[in-house]
């Protein structure tokens, strides 16, 4: 499997050299940088209570509203903060505080490579603790999860829905079932059939650390469903945060790819369709046109929560927030905004 992520490291390292003409650091250079710059103005070391000991997360504030202030869940598991750097062209205009987060064994924060420690209930304990380090409560509190953040936030809301004031699913189904049988039915037949053949002919073999199999994934599929442009021009906080990501943990939790689940990874049978009723806090879901999630399962997850609605993205994928950032960011900001407007008001 580290061939396989090491050659997906390659594709990245390679786009971010060409986008970040800017500057001459590469990718291990920046992630030493910033990891160095932890004293910098908004960053928090936020220690972390687990069964196995306690260890330190990365957080950094960004703007000041007392009302309106949104906590950022990272995908993967195991990514980094850093694709969400392009809330930085839209948040501080329209005076929305936010936070940058790195979970725990992810870049910025302690990794104690410990497998005890991977659970969806243990990281939303880990969320917990945070918004309660951070100061966040009912009154300012909003919850945005893009991808396994997504996931986090739901299963956060099940269980913690009193501290918030709103929640923010962005490209994550209810179901990982339903995610694989959308990325076997539907988008798979989308690809070049000699390739899905290859693919799946890997597949069938268990192979999925033959670097062939992430080549052939990230080469055909990523650029129509992850993020909608050529590998080489990903924008280079992307490539950070998926070249940053902990292997070990994505590939247990997740499986080796966004291709759908296979193999034994953790999430494969995780689905609260059945729970979406119980959550009663104002939630926005957001799906892309191309998305590697259902974009009409999203949508219904709105009808199914208490008090939800859905922002589609015509033009975007799994990163909606890059290839679709108007209409990603414009509904986004007007949820936060209506929210915050008739709480006011009550």
């Amino acid at each position: 499997m580290r061939n396989a992520i090491l050659l997906l490291s390659l594709f990245l390292g390679l786009s971010s050299c060409k986008n970040n003409k800017e500057t001459k650091t590469t990718n291990s250079d920046s992630k030493s940088l910033e990891i160095a710059n932890n004293n910098n103005e908004g960053v928090k070391m936020i220690p972390i209570k687990t069964p196995v000991g306690e260890f330190k997360v990365w957080t950094k504030k960004m703007g000041d509203n007392p009302t309106m202030k949104v906590l950022l869940l990272h995908g993967g598991p195991g990514a980094t903060h850093e694709y969400f750097k392009i809330f930085d062209d839209y948040f501080p205009a329209a005076n929305i505080e936010y936070y940058y987060y790195d979970q725990l064994e992810s870049a910025h924060s302690d990794q104690p490579n410990n497998k005890e420690l991977w659970s969806v209930e243990r990281y939303v304990d880990e969320v917990e603790q945070v918004r309660k380090a951070l100061g966040l409560n009912k009154d300012n509190f909003y919850l945005l999860g893009s991808s396994w953040g997504g996931l986090l936030s739901m299963e956060y809301a099940l269980k913690y829905q009193d501290n918030l004031k709103g929640l923010i699913i962005s490209n994550m189904m209810a179901s990982i079932p339903d995610y694989i049988t959308y990325a076997n039915e539907v988008l798979a037949p989308q690809l070049d059939p000699e390739v899905l053949a290859e693919i799946r002919a890997l597949e069938a073999q268990e192979d999925y650390a033959n670097p062939r199999y992430t080549e052939l994934i990230h080469t055909h599929y990523y650029p129509k469903h992850v993020l909608r442009l050529p590998l080489d021009e990903w924008p280079n906080d992307v490539n950070k945060a998926m070249s940053n990501i902990n292997e070990d943990l994505y590939v247990t939790m997740q499986g080796p790819s966004e291709f759908g689940v296979v193999g034994d990874a953790k999430l494969k049978d995780w689905d609260i369709t059945s729970e979406l009723s119980k959550i009663t806090v104002p939630t926005l879901t957001i799906g892309g046109e191309y998305d590697t999630m259902d974009p009409k399962h999203m949508a219904w997850m709105a009808t199914e929560v208490q008090n939800g609605q859905y922002l589609h993205c015509p033009n975007g994928s799994h990163f909606a927030m890059h290839d679709d950032a108007e209409n990603y960011f414009r509904g986004v900001i007007k949820f936060i905004k209506k929210v915050d407007q008739e709480s006011q008001t009550q």
